[in-house]
């Protein structure tokens, strides 16, 4: 029998693979299906930089707001054909160091993100509200691993 969330089911399915949590500031990998490397990070801004450019390409989930800039004015995003070249299974093959999560956005409304997140190691799927929460759930989960002692990933292997 498969584990409750250890599936991506949606074209904008994240596998974040956090390597490193120190001083607040999250690194690690990303994985999405429309790209067949990980994508390096260092902090949540790089995190929703790179979810933000893959959701406005797939015009997935659309955006209840348009995108201003300092002068007030909005940005519409063209929907590009991207072609799918990681499989779900090859995407939930990866892992972090400390900790695997997998993120569902499923609304993009009131300037923020609501989905659910997934974290692998723990099999436990919790529902977010904003961007904001989801970097709360996800530091949670890692100062609660690091306080046990234990990591939660591989060291950057492949499951296997």
């Amino acid at each position: 029998m498969a584990r409750s969330g250890h599936y991506i089911g949606t074209p904008n399915g994240i596998v974040l693979c956090a390597d490193r949590h120190e001083g607040g500031t999250l690194t690690g990998r990303l994985y999405h299906g429309y790209k067949d490397e990980g994508i390096p990070f260092q902090g949540y801004e790089k995190v929703a930089w790179i979810a933000e450019e893959l959701f406005n390409s797939l015009d997935f989930p659309h955006a209840g707001n348009g995108d201003r800039d300092i002068n007030g004015s909005t940005h519409d995003y063209r929907k590009r054909k991207l072609v799918r070249v990681l499989k779900d299974d090859e995407m939930l093959s990866k892992r972090g160091d400390i900790g695997t999560f997998v993120v569902r956005v499923q609304h993009r409304q009131h300037s923020s993100w609501q989905g659910r997140v997934t974290y692998l190691e723990k099999d436990k799927t919790v529902y977010f509200r904003s961007a904001l929460e989801l970097m709360k759930i996800i530091d949670g989960a890692l100062d609660e691993a690091e306080q046990k002692g234990g990591s939660g990933g591989q060291n950057g292997q492949e499951a296997g």
